[in-house]
């Protein structure tokens, strides 16, 4: 895994001896790129690890390196790292043989799963061994992975609202230890003053917390709509809500006006 044909630390690969520049991105390449890891590094499952532009030994003319990557974090028993289980491409301008010719070689080296971005047609694609081709995968489909802590849409690949929704989702499933902690203490005080006061409260403050958790702002007018909220029924949806949404006035939408 560690011979290298490419200098680390250069936009240079090799394909059947053929050095490839692989440039800066534009838009929208550059978002897909971002929104990619955003979604990926959420998902992965504990043991595994993601990377970016991580260069990969295909043979003895080939090193080059897959947009995004997921391999088992523990090395071998030499020390080395593992090869990738999970290899990413996104495609723009460039044409869709680099991929092509990428994935057949990533496949051969032992990589378990390899996937195509299409940034203009908005669909993605998995390399297929039975047909040595792409395979389109329906919007609604989800992949499915030992790598993954949750299965992950195919639309939060390709959509900003559904990768937000994805990620939330993925967090929870982590049982994120900072987050954890807190709805822990949020519901020990719930205790301390009373049950039925106790649900009340701890909803209004999980609800706040899932929100600071995912790094969504909470105006004034919506703190206090969930600050003054005593209908325990009402704030579980409302926590629902918070788990998905991509703002905090949309958590109490429609709620306010029938208090």
């Amino acid at each position: 895994m560690d011979d290298r044909l490419a200098p680390p630390e250069t936009r240079v690969e090799y394909l059947d001896g053929a050095e490839l520049f692989a440039g800066p991105a534009e838009l929208p390449q550059a978002t897909q790129h971002f929104d990619l890891t955003y979604v990926l590094g959420a998902h992965i499952a504990k043991g595994y690890r993601g990377a970016v532009d991580m260069l990969t030994r295909t043979g003895e003319a080939s090193d080059h390196a897959p947009d995004a990557s997921v391999f088992a974090q523990k090395p071998d028993r030499g020390g080395r790292r593992r090869l990738e289980e999970l290899a990413f491409e996104i495609c723009d301008k460039q044409a869709l043989a680099v991929p092509t010719d990428k994935a057949r070689r990533l496949i051969g080296r032992g990589v378990r799963r390899v996937f195509c971005i299409l940034v203009k047609q908005r669909r993605v694609l998995e390399w297929s061994r039975e047909t040595d081709g792409w395979r389109p995968l329906p919007k609604d489909a989800v992949i499915e992975d030992p790598c993954f802590v949750r299965p992950l849409p195919i639309e939060s690949l390709l959509d900003a609202t559904s990768s937000d929704d994805a990620v939330a989702r993925a967090l929870l499933q982590k049982r994120v230890p900072a987050l954890e902690q807190a709805v822990a203490e949020a519901e020990a005080r719930g205790e301390a003053r009373g049950a039925a006061l106790g649900e009340i409260r701890t909803a209004q403050e999980v609800i706040t917390i899932v929100l600071q958790a995912r790094g969504i702002a909470i105006p004034a007018e919506v703190a206090r709509a969930i600050a003054s909220c005593n209908d325990v029924n009402k704030l579980r949806r409302w926590l629902k809500k918070a788990a998905t949404t991509t703002t905090a006035a949309a958590v109490v939408a429609g709620s306010r006006r029938k208090r």
